[in-house]
């Protein structure tokens, strides 16, 4: 055999591709490594800005969830408008924090940032639209909506740019948050199930009355959906179910009240309505 090696054995030489992105990486002047380092920027600047949306949006859905459980008490206090008033305050808080993603939005696309704020904008049209409801007995528009979110942003200037010797404030700059249809429609469907639950109060607290209401108002709702099918969202199908459940059991409330009322006491109606539910549930499969 030959004690000669065969070029390519032994030792590998590097290749020179290898020197090549060795040489460019140490070499902080590259035109390459400038472009790169431009991207990192980019990316690094638009990962930050998804993150504060991500946490502003959770701090508006908690907000909102603080509100509904407020406009709960509506069906258990003398006083509703003081219970509406204060949730005036809480929304009017809430708006504040969706003005902050406006801001962050500014100048963006709104799409490449919409799941990071999607779910607290849903729990705020639920909230909105729930009180929409108590207060006027219909369902909020997705204008109505629309027209609340325009937010006045007011800028300091440095005063010589301005050419005046006080530091005035500049123009007022006008903010607006558009809420899109499909997170209209997801909020409308969550606003179902908190209606539900407002029925249980109802019949509890002795009011036969409003979960008729809420039975016709709900069976609208669910036309309306109907009417989308499978051209809507994909999230919406899925709560379309749950939405039926709600319109099934107020829709059951109200055969109990309506065939069995004048046999069950006032405070005896709420205990014959939860197990009527709870039996219905079952009977679905729903865990």
């Amino acid at each position: 055999m030959s004690n000669v090696k065969r070029e390519g054995e032994g030792c590998p030489r590097k290749k020179p591709d290898a020197l090549q992105d060795r040489d460019m990486s140490a070499n902080p002047s590259s035109p390459v490594i400038a472009v790169f380092k431009v991207f990192q920027q980019e990316l690094d600047t638009k990962h930050d800005k998804y993150e504060r949306l991500v946490k502003i949006s959770r701090d508006v859905t908690i907000e909102s969830k603080r509100t509904i459980f407020l406009l709960h008490r509506v069906t258990s206090v003398p006083d509703v408008e003081e219970v509406l008033k204060e949730s005036d305050v809480k929304l009017d808080g809430v708006r504040q924090k969706i003005g902050l993603i406006a801001e962050d939005l500014r100048g963006e696309d709104i799409y490449q940032f919409h799941r990071a704020f999607t779910p607290g904008v849903q729990e705020y049209v639920e909230a909105v639209s729930f009180q929409h409801y108590i207060r006027h007995r219909t369902l909020i528009s997705l204008e109505e909506i629309n027209a609340r979110l325009v937010f006045m942003k007011t800028e300091k200037v440095d005063p010589k740019s301005q050419g005046s010797a006080e530091g005035l404030p500049a123009g007022a700059q006008v903010l607006t948050f558009q809420v899109t249809p499909s997170d209209y429609l997801l909020g409308v469907a969550d606003l179902t199930g908190e209606l539900m639950r407002m029925c249980i109060s109802s019949v509890g607290n002795g009011d036969i009355d409003t979960p008729f209401q809420l039975s016709q108002f709900l069976r609208q709702i669910h036309d309306g959906f109907s009417y989308i099918g499978n051209t809507g969202p994909y999230e919406v199908s899925k709560k379309l179910h749950t939405l039926r459940q709600s319109l099934g059991k107020v829709e059951d409330a109200c055969y109990t009240l309506r065939v069995r009322g004048s046999e069950i006491p006032k405070h005896m109606l709420a205990d014959v309505f939860s197990s009527r539910a709870a039996l219905i549930d079952h009977d679905e499969g729903v865990a």
